[in-house]
């Protein structure tokens, strides 16, 4: 099929036919403008992007309640210049009356390849947008509120304001998001650092926040006297980005920070205690869950009083769920006594306090006790201990890793009881404050062989008779080194997969090879990928992969942040059309070389250099890497350059005289195109199984 059939079978009419690009570069979204849509519209917003959408025909929107259709853009295809650099495009989105506030992931699909995902928030008040020049009192924006406000820092010392009025007595929120709507952005190497300052009309300052929810502001304040208000927003360093976009909400409505219990159970009535702003004394209400709804986190708008409150982070789970005593548990011998398994609700209710738990334990008794605070809008920065009877220490925590970031939650997993006794659990804030938004979960296991799996990427994108690898890694836990079998679900129309395994013992990595066939149609899909594995005794464990997105850090480091979303797409032929092997599989002797021959089809006028691979890399660091134990790449017999026209490689496999023996290992071969000093285009072959037999 040509490229021509394809984009008209598949694609908007106002897509142009095309000759095949060199470097063709998936766009990478650097902003949106407004960065807020309000609940129950639709509206129009600008995307900015590094590399062109154009030919882009789907958004894609994380959660429910929430889509997004392309605008057509004005720009003209022409016979001079058939795929204009459309580096801005018009998106409109569609927020439904019961879809929840908050923040939405969402990524454009082109025929060059899925975008790095944007994000939008997604607000109960009107969105008014920064106008004009706002960078004085005298020029201030005028707002009536409730708002959201949405604008940008857009250059160094840029100073926005706005200007409101305000009733004596009148009580507002002011929640702002600038920094945490950049974790995300695949090629904004410095975020911005924003502090929030409100000023009456002489500018005297009333209150001024920084870091309040992370690196943003939050401020809650009561007038004392009618009349204009200004609000200041700036970054706290005076510098400045013109794609540092922010939303400010302006709410008079209650604000919840916390509640407490933090966790409950699906199905059941449970009196939650409230922390925040502009709530009735006593802020207590009381939610059920639907008992379907699944374990884990869950954001919840809850009814205080008249109203309804932004949503507010609660945990289901499936524990027997206990709380913390109302009688003083802060030592050794005042501990409250639990058995496990549970979930412990506890708050650090003041400053210095402290929080212990005794249970008892056989000699050889393994444990687990996770403390689940930061992650979920908690001000807890969790201290964890395991003391014996008398108060010794036996084990500490402070911060967690989950995959390759760590997190302000603690986590002392796979503890051996080195006796039959009593122990305590002592958690407590590692600064030794406390209050009302000190609250956490503390679960409570006997532990069990588990596995976690990772996915490094969160987009595969293909084209028409070409191969794209999935890398998944895994951490085992708790003693469990099985071998786990790869899945995958949710493909798009013309694509299959061929999933690997990640071997028992020592494997750490698998891949799964998809193949997008001669005439798949232009079509985007997100995709689950899991992991199943069997224990000695039957019992079948399975695994939900977590994504990454990458992010290019300053210096040219390789970065992550855990997104929801792996897509998968097949776009328009691009710089390589085919990655051919001479063979698809190899039996490798120990202390042996198999040679493996490579031919990679380039697109008429592609002569860039390309760089093959058996490992997924960056710079010294493997992200990626499914060959068996003991069989590693040959560089130095390997020809893994191909330079200007080159069409054909060789991969040179060889095996340690001591590699042991596995049967049908699966890996793949990557042919690199590099799209800037982090980013590359991947062009995978089909699957090639390693085999090494006995020696």
């Amino acid at each position: 099929m040509s490229r021509n059939t394809l984009i008209l079978a598949g694609c908007l009419a106002w897509l142009p036919a095309a000759s095949a690009w060199a470097q063709t570069s998936y766009p990478m979204l650097m902003s949106v403008k407004p960065v807020a849509a309000q609940v129950g519209q639709t509206s129009e917003h600008t995307v900015s992007s590094r590399a062109s959408m154009w030919g882009a025909y789907q958004v894609l929107v994380s959660g429910t309640g929430v889509t997004g259709e392309v605008v057509p853009p004005e720009t003209k295809a022409t016979e001079k210049d058939p795929r204009p650099n459309l580096q801005s495009l018009k998106v409109r989105f569609t927020v439904a009356p019961d879809a929840l506030p908050g923040v939405r992931d969402f990524r454009i699909a082109t025929p060059q390849g899925v975008s790095t995902l944007g994000q939008l928030v997604i607000a109960r008040d009107p969105v008014v947008s920064e106008s004009g020049k706002n960078d004085s009192p005298a020029e201030a924006n005028q707002v009536t509120v409730p708002a959201t406000v949405c604008g940008a820092i857009e250059k160094a010392e840029d100073v926005d304001y706005f200007q409101f009025q305000a009733e004596a007595g009148a009580a507002l929120s002011f929640h702002m998001r600038a920094m945490r709507l950049q974790d995300r952005i695949h090629d904004l190497q410095q975020h911005c650092d924003p502090i929030l300052t409100l000023r009456n009309a002489a500018g005297v300052t009333l209150a001024a926040s920084d870091n309040y929810f992370f690196g943003d502001p939050f401020i809650g304040y009561r007038f004392e006297h009618a009349g204009e208000y200004l609000l200041e927003i700036r970054d706290v360093r005076y510098q400045g980005n013109q794609y540092w976009e922010y939303s400010l909400e302006i709410s008079d409505q209650p604000f919840v920070t916390n509640a407490y219990p933090l966790a409950v159970a699906a199905g059941a009535p449970t009196d939650l205690q409230l922390a925040g702003f502009q709530l009735p004394d006593p802020a207590q209400v009381s939610v059920t869950l639907a008992a379907e709804t699944p374990p884990g986190p869950s954001w919840q708008g809850l009814a205080v009083g008249d109203a309804i409150s932004n949503p507010v982070p609660l945990i289901v789970s499936d524990l027997p769920l206990i709380s913390e005593s109302e009688m003083d548990n802060g030592t050794v011998e005042q501990a409250q006594a639990i058995a496990v398994p549970a979930g412990i609700n506890g708050r650090i209710e003041t400053e210095g306090d402290i929080d212990c738990y005794s249970f008892e334990a056989a000699k050889g008794d393994k444990f687990s006790f996770e403390v689940l605070a930061r992650r979920h809008q908690s001000e807890l920065d969790s201290h964890l201990r395991i003391l014996d009877s008398q108060g010794r220490q036996l084990a500490l925590n402070d911060d967690l890793r989950l995959g390759i970031r760590n997190y302000a939650d603690s986590w002392i997993e796979d503890w051996t009881a080195p006796a039959d006794g009593r122990y305590i659990v002592e958690i407590r804030d590692l600064h030794l404050r406390g209050g009302q938004p000190f609250v956490y979960l503390l679960r409570a296991a006997r532990s069990q062989p588990y596995f976690e799996l990772y996915v490094d990427t969160d987009k595969t994108p293909l084209t028409p008779g070409t191969g794209g690898a999935i890398y998944v890694r895994t951490v085992r836990k708790n003693g469990f080194d099985g071998e786990i079998q790869l899945h995958i679900d949710g493909l798009p129309e013309g694509v299959t997969a061929t999933c690997g395994r990640i071997l028992a013992g020592k494997g750490k990595d698998g891949c799964i090879v998809l193949q997008a066939s001669g005439d798949a149609p232009l079509g985007v899909s997100n995709v689950t990928i899991r992991g199943t594995a069997t224990l000695p005794g039957g019992e079948q464990l399975t695994a939900q992969a977590s994504n990454y997105q990458e992010t290019y850090q300053p210096g040219g480091g390789r970065g992550h942040w855990p997104v929801e979303m792996h897509t998968v797409s097949v776009g328009a032929p691009s710089d390589i059309l085919s990655v051919t092997l001479s063979t698809a599989e190899l039996v490798l002797q120990p202390g042996g070389t198999q040679q493996v021959e490579v031919t990679i089809e380039r697109a008429e006028g592609f002569d860039k250099n390309v760089t093959l691979d058996v490992a997924y890399r960056h710079l010294n660091s493997v992200y990626g890497d499914s060959l068996p134990e003991g069989v590693t790449l040959d560089t130095g017999a390997s020809k893994t350059l191909l330079t200007g026209g080159t069409t054909q490689g060789l991969i040179v496999l060889k095996a340690a005289a001591d590699a042991p023996p596995v049967q049908q290992q699966q890996i793949v071969v990557m042919a690199n195109v590099s799209l800037n000093f982090v980013m590359k285009a991947t062009y995978a072959s089909q699957p090639l199984l390693i085999t090494v037999p006995e020696k």
